[in-house]
């Protein structure tokens, strides 16, 4: 489908979305997720989400009829980003802190620039090839702290954590193509629904101990509002908008700012440690996101190639 034509007021608010107040989302699902099962919260913050949308989509007078092929593509689409990609984080957040999770998101633009290099054939240009240097070495900063190691399922947590990245880039380049509602709200509606009935599904079948509303408490009822609304139907509306508006990476570039949010609010809120290495990682790999997404180019390479290296971070 062809690029819609962008708003820059819509654009501008919807980086703002994806990267402050998804920073802001590791705290809520921690804060929720030590009281409700992980499956459980995160498929009701979906129905909930979806169910709002499609409420508000006709008051509004938007149609919500779609395709089959796109009614596919967005059962598709969801379960990367929505079943798998957040349900599993937020399964994960009990056996690590939110801003060590953040921090290992953080690796995600790296993973979208292979995923280019190996399913659209796109050129790693030598700054890429330096941020992937760093990113790797963040990330071996980051998972190799023996004391966070150590700790009861911190080695699940990060592979969890890692394979939703994966799943979550891959969603990133499949929406940027793929033929979905062409109203965004619309469009975040129908993901949102079908993932929430699927987590709801895979909660059911692991045997998660449901509870009513009125036996949470206000944190947890505060924390699943502010994740309904800002969280869900504001963020990933802004999201998918953006994925469809400008090229993959560099939505990935909320990763510049998700983990530094994260982590203050962890710190501040919830009184997690920030160690020196993760601090170090931190700087390391948010240098190598960067470089990877750096529209300059690599000035030394250049000299001893002759060539002029294009400024796009990939082509």
């Amino acid at each position: 489908m062809a690029k819609m034509q962008r708003n820059t007021v819509l654009v501008v608010l919807s980086f703002f979305a994806i990267y402050f107040i998804w920073g802001s989302t590791y705290l809520w699902n921690k804060i929720a997720v030590t009281e409700l099962p992980a499956f459980m919260l995160a498929g009701i913050r979906f129905v909930i989400a979806g169910s709002l949308i499609f409420i508000i989509s006709k008051i509004l007078g938007f149609s919500l009829k779609i395709t089959k092929q796109q009614f596919k593509n967005t059962i598709l689409a969801g379960f990367l980003f929505l079943t798998f990609g957040n349900g599993v984080v937020v399964w994960a957040l009990k056996f690590v802190d939110s801003s060590f999770a953040a921090l290992e998101v953080s690796a995600q633009p790296l993973v979208v620039l292979i995923m280019m290099r190996v399913f659209q054939g796109k050129k790693i240009q030598p700054m890429s090839i330096v941020g992937v240097v760093l990113g790797v070495t963040g990330i071996f900063l980051l998972v190799g702290q023996k004391d966070i190691i150590a700790q009861d399922g911190a080695i699940l947590g990060m592979v969890l954590i890692f394979f939703c990245m994966l799943s979550w880039s891959y969603g990133s380049l499949f929406v940027g193509k793929a033929d979905l509602p062409k109203n965004f709200f619309v469009n975040t509606g129908y993901q949102m629904f079908t993932s929430g009935i699927s987590l709801l599904i895979i909660s059911i079948i692991f045997g998660e101990q449901w509870s009513s509303p009125n036996t949470w408490s206000t944190p947890v009822l505060w924390s699943m509002s502010l994740l309904i609304v800002f969280g869900s139907i504001v963020t990933f509306t802004a999201f998918n908008y953006l994925l469809r508006i400008v090229s993959p990476e560099k939505v990935a570039t909320s990763t510049y700012v998700n983990p530094i949010i994260a982590m203050i609010l962890g710190w501040y809120f919830l009184n997690e440690d920030i160690t020196a290495q993760s601090a170090i990682a931190s700087i390391v790999l948010l240098t190598g996101v960067y470089f990877i997404n750096s529209k300059k180019s690599l000035t030394i390479f250049s000299r001893f190639s002759g060539k002029r290296i294009p400024k796009n971070p990939v082509e």
